[in-house]
């Protein structure tokens, strides 16, 4: 049997604990939206960003890149289960 429901509620888990942790970035990222300061360099650039949004705007970019490697990870994941079949019932 492919479908699982365990597997199904555990999936829906992750993606549910991946969209909070965007949430949470991309608010620590608004602070840099609502105090940003023309005078010390343009917009998202490091000069212009204080410590604590440099780490928001790190800790987002690495998040990115593990998202970008666990997408490629499941179409992977998913092309090897059509190549073997197992996608298709048993006859």
């Amino acid at each position: 049997m492919i479908f699982s429901w365990k597997k199904f509620i555990i999936g829906l888990l992750f993606i549910f604990i991946d969209l909070i942790i965007y949430v949470f970035l991309g608010l620590m990222l608004m602070q840099y939206d609502d105090f940003y300061d023309e005078s010390k360099g343009e917009y998202m650039s490091l000069n212009s960003m204080t410590t604590f949004d440099k780490v928001a705007h790190f800790c987002l970019m690495t998040w990115n890149i593990i998202n970008a490697i666990l997408i490629i990870f499941i179409i992977y994941k998913f092309i090897k289960l059509i190549r073997t079949h197992r996608f298709v019932k048993n006859q």
